[in-house]
């Protein structure tokens, strides 16, 4: 190893740590182009598109159900490539949900219309999205341990974020692209093949994010765990997750349900619901995500760094306590159809809920799980939490139509489940101990 790192004692420093970080944030960052491009074309084009015949707010629920589909398939991702990612290491894992993903939504964008093939669009629609969530669901975990399993142990919250701030780059990059077509496009042009631009642009990101991560390292928690794998046969890492954190998993699960449901109501429901219900130009909301994309870009890598001075835990603790505060305040600021007035709503929104959790989300589940499950633990928490989450859009407009257009449910159905991950986030803090005690986990724990 170079001078310019240190010893794997006390982690990555230098070109190695800035390589590690390089090739999580390109990986991550196509999970969440893709994944904020089929949310926003799923809320504003996919309807006429591929449900034409449907009622205008059936087919917004119909396009949602297509967006939240793929959560379903995530769950299996995860615990497939969770295991794998145990088993054999995290970088050729990585390597391949990559080229599922970016292939995927690339073959999104080639799917004729329903005009054009009848039922058959929205069922290519439908498998595509399976597809792409298999992939999804195996990204995350990975991503995540690339740089926090490389870091130094007191700097882990800091760079555990920096590949979690990739997905407001991912955001802004998708509304951004998104806006400028129906800038330089007719709204003919748009729904004939604008839509497509997108979802083409992913092949691009693929080619970048293979060449970095092919070029990246194993990790170090994972390179010391190693022998251990290679000289005894061990159960499946999913059986050992359970058998050693059986309490801890679902504490896991519940606390991220805040964080997966604040940020598809914020994000993909909240552009759906200024522009259709409140009858607002769709360059309001769009420009509001991108200005509260842009904003966390910023504060994703802020709330890691002061993680690590004041715990991974309390931070979460503040920011799910926010959106408890903020769910139905947030929609009373979209009511009032101002469009500074709604730009400021999304940017406190986005950052101080959804944003300020994921930032030190990875680090404070890595702290719960050692390294021979850890892949799997924190796949299993966020991908099955992550069902929830996808559907909120789809439940959100359900709620509307049930409130009469009223959104004052959905603010409440969201002020629940964050009420849930509270109180899931408070009572980890004595699992953190339990873990620390029987030292199985090599991160620093919150």
């Amino acid at each position: 190893m170079s001078d310019s790192a240190s010893s794997t004692q006390h982690g990555l420093r230098g070109k190695p740590m800035r390589r590690v970080v390089m090739g999580s944030f390109a990986g991550a960052l196509l999970e969440w182009y893709d994944f904020f491009i089929f949310g926003t074309a799923a809320g504003l084009i996919f309807a006429p598109l591929f449900f034409p015949e449907s009622a205008p707010n059936t087919g917004i629920i119909a396009a949602f159900a297509t967006f939240g589909v793929g959560f379903f398939a995530r769950p299996l991702g995860g615990m497939v490539f969770g295991h794998f990612g145990d088993k054999i290491g995290r970088k050729v894992t990585l390597i391949w949900t990559l080229i599922i993903v970016g292939t995927s939504t690339f073959l999104i964008g080639c799917i004729p219309s329903w005009h054009s093939i009848g039922i058959w669009a929205p069922i290519i629609l439908m498998v595509l999205r399976l597809i792409q969530g298999f992939g999804l669901g195996g990204e995350y975990g990975g991503a995540a341990l690339m740089t926090i399993e490389s870091a130094p142990p007191t700097r882990r919250g800091f760079f555990g974020s920096l590949p979690q701030a990739a997905a407001s780059v991912g955001l802004m990059l998708a509304t951004g692209v998104f806006a400028l077509c129906t800038h330089l496009l007719t709204p003919e042009q748009f729904m004939s093949w604008g839509w497509r631009i997108p979802f083409w642009l992913s092949a691009v990101m693929l080619i970048v994010g293979l060449f970095i991560r092919l070029h990246t390292d194993e990790t170090l928690d994972f390179q010391r765990n190693r022998p251990q794998l290679d000289t005894k046969k061990t159960p499946l890492p999913i059986v050992t997750l359970f058998r050693e954190h059986p309490r801890t998993i679902w504490l896991a699960f519940g606390a991220r349900l805040a964080e997966s449901v604040s940020s598809n109501v914020i994000n993909a429901f909240g552009i759906v619901y200024v522009s259709t219900q409140l009858m607002l130009s769709r360059d309001v909301p769009l420009t509001g995500m991108m200005v509260a994309s842009a904003v966390g870009i910023v504060s994703c890598p802020l709330m890691g760094w002061l993680s690590d001075r004041i715990g991974q835990r309390r931070v979460y603790l503040i920011s799910a306590g926010f959106c408890v505060i903020y769910a139905l305040p947030f929609f009373m600021l979209l009511n009032t159809q101002d469009a500074f007035i709604i730009t400021l709503s999304m940017v406190l929104g986005y950052n101080l809920g959804p944003t300020m959790m994921f930032a030190v989300q990875p680090t404070l589940f890595a702290s719960l799980f050692g390294t021979h499950v850890r892949y799997t633990g924190l796949s299993f928490a966020y991908q099955f939490s992550s069902i929830l989450g996808g559907m909120s859009p789809f439940i959100a407009a359900t709620l509307l139509l049930l409130g009469n257009g009223k959104p004052w449910l959905v603010g409440m159905f969201m002020m629940l489940v964050s009420l849930i991950s509270f109180v899931c986030v408070w009572k980890i803090n004595a699992t953190v101990k339990q873990v620390r005690k029987h030292g199985v986990s090599e991160c620093v724990s919150p």
